[in-house]
């Protein structure tokens, strides 16, 4: 909780955090996922909460490109297989400082950009080795309610959530 008061960014890789990872592909070629629609308002409440949010995948997809624009989030990096050196220049980019920064992954190829930040996530059915440079790891599964669980954290631990909840109530 103490590390989640400072996130003034949170990023998640796709397959495995954002969806449970199976990747579904149609005889001509279509790839398809499965995205969690309170995963998707979870992270529609934390950028309503100030913080930024960024997505970086090693693969490319135009279905994430178009979830991610109905979501809102601005920052969206695919076919980055150097995770860790993309999130190094976002950082660069915005300002902020490592500790500012939270990045949740499910498997070894998000490790490099785990080790650079203040609050490193594993979902609950991560990789051993992610769930070991984790400071928290989720009780849901990728792409089953995790990435909502962290945004909740984050704006719990800043005192943001109450008031996200108080807004829907007061439509």
């Amino acid at each position: 909780m103490e590390k989640a008061t400072n996130i003034k960014l949170a990023v998640f890789d796709v397959d495995g955090v954002l969806t449970d990872g199976k990747l579904i592909l149609g005889e001509s070629g279509n790839e398809y996922k499965s995205f969690h629609v309170r995963d998707g308002h979870g992270l529609v409440m934390l950028l309503e909460s100030g913080c930024k949010i960024a997505v970086i995948t090693a693969r490319s997809s135009k279905i994430v490109a178009e979830r991610m624009a109905a979501l809102g989030i601005e920052y969206v990096y695919q076919g980055e297989k150097d995770k860790g050196a993309r999130l190094l220049k976002l950082i660069e980019d915005l300002g902020l400082q490592r500790d500012q920064v939270a990045y949740t992954g499910d498997d070894v190829i998000d490790l490099p950009a785990m080790v650079h930040v203040g609050l490193p996530i594993a979902v609950a059915d991560a990789h051993v080795e992610v769930k070991n440079y984790a400071l928290w790891t989720t009780e849901n599964l990728g792409g089953q309610g995790a990435v909502r669980e962290v945004c909740e954290l984050i704006m719990q631990a800043q005192g943001k959530y109450e008031a996200r909840i108080k807004a829907y109530l007061s439509l």
